[in-house]
């Protein structure tokens, strides 16, 4: 049977029964060597396909938990957002500050607030843009933006855009200065409105915790009422 070493019937398996000694030999080293190549070819190709679902799992990972450590950014009024009854702005992602619908640009704008003249013996209340919404009553929920200088000197002291936040609170509630109390009854929502304010309807002249003290001015805009 030399010369025939590896040869098959049509079963396509070796005639072992026809093979001399050696014929066997190299046949089943031949069978050696297939069935190792064999097992090489399928372990690349598992090692391929597990890498490839380490891949995935990476992918996965970060679509879900996100790509960036930027947190979700924080719900606010857009600046053309519409106003409700109440005027008061609706809530949308993005954009301060908050303004009504309809409202002059104007506010949405740091206002430029300098000192007075002259000496203050009462609450002066002075519209610098008349708003077209709602006026502000006692009792209502008032939101508002303000810058807050001293009346005498003009230096600021406190301004709701450095906060990038506006201010809410209950008109007429006693939880503010009297001169905002009564300084913003009145005032539609919309509007710029200069408070020049006297000491006694402020924090007085010797205020504690840091207060202000003295006549003060602010100018506030009203940006809704509920």
């Amino acid at each position: 049977m030399s010369g025939q070493v590896g040869s098959r019937r049509n079963t396509g398996e070796p005639d072992w029964q026809q093979m001399t000694k050696p014929e066997r030999r190299a046949a089943a080293k031949a069978e050696r060597a297939r069935a190792a190549a064999a097992r090489r070819r399928r372990q690349t190709i598992l090692g391929a396909l597990a890498g490839v679902a380490v891949v995935g799992v990476i992918i996965a990972t970060f679509v879900i938990f996100g790509g960036s450590d930027k947190p979700a950014d924080k719900p606010t009024a857009d600046a053309g957002s519409s106003a409700g009854a109440s005027g008061a702005p609706s809530a949308t992602a993005g954009a301060f500050p908050q303004l009504p619908a309809g409202a002059d640009p104007a506010l949405g704008s740091k206002p430029t607030v300098t000192a007075g003249t002259g000496a203050l013996t009462k609450l002066v209340a002075k519209p610098l843009i008349e708003g077209t919404g709602p006026a502000a009553q006692a009792g209502q929920q008032i939101t508002v933006n303000y810058v807050g200088v001293s009346y005498q000197s003009g230096k600021e002291f406190d301004a709701s855009w450095n906060r990038s936040e506006p201010f809410s609170f209950q008109l007429g509630g006693g939880n503010v200065i009297k001169g905002w109390d009564q300084g913003l009854v009145g005032a539609k929502v919309g509007s710029r409105v200069q408070l020049d304010i006297p000491s006694d309807l402020a924090y007085g002249d010797n205020p504690s915790g840091g207060r202000p003290a003295g006549p003060l001015r602010f100018v506030v805009d009203v940006l809704g009422v509920q």
